[in-house]
């Protein structure tokens, strides 16, 4: 309880930075029901949560009544051991845009939403076989992929968009490759 109670205050503190800094544009439509399914992490600012992640990395999202989305994160560590977080996603922008907030703490089975951050998906494939999701603050930001790799032009293209964005391209690591280069070295 003690380390949901500060991970919750934790979150709470994301929020808090999400005013600061240059506006960042999302994506205009979002059909979460094409949004489900599993992604594979490719590249991110790791966020404290996934510090004792090794590989892996992976997020699964599975539609819920209204505008909500159930959210299981799971990476292995580098004993092997599988690391699994759950918790639930909600649109906060204009209807169908890619404006969204998560949060991993919940009381008696609800959201604490005060605990939520930005998920702020600032591009996605026409088909749904990428996605690039940021933070306001620009201290997170993750590619995700339907596949484990992408083709290393696909990755540089993201580099440009996200330094387009703001972002310290250097501060990302590649979660997809064993030798975990930095974005802005490819």
């Amino acid at each position: 309880m003690w380390r949901a109670a500060v991970a919750g205050w934790a979150m709470v503190g994301l929020a808090a930075c999400a005013g600061g800094g240059r506006q960042m544009p999302v994506v205009e439509r979002v059909d979460l029901g094409r949004y489900a399914g599993e992604w594979h992490e490719i590249a991110t600012i790791p966020a404290w949560f996934q510090r004792d992640c090794a590989s892996d990395t992976r997020a699964l999202y599975r539609p819920l009544a209204g505008d909500r989305i159930a959210v299981v994160n799971r990476c292995r560590e580098a004993d092997g051991r599988l690391r699994e977080a759950t918790g639930t996603a909600r649109t906060t922008g204009a209807p169908g845009e890619g404006r969204l907030e998560v949060t991993f703490v919940s009381v008696l089975g609800l959201p604490v939403w005060l605990a939520g951050g930005a998920y702020w998906i600032v591009a996605l494939d026409p088909d749904y076989r990428w996605s690039v999701v940021g933070h306001p603050s620009r201290d997170y930001a993750w590619i995700l992929s339907r596949t484990p790799t992408l083709p290393p032009e696909t990755v540089r293209q993201f580099r440009a968009r996200l330094a387009d964005l703001g972002y310290d391209t250097c501060r990302l690591v590649v979660t997809s490759d064993p030798a975990r280069p930095r974005l802005c070295d490819l």
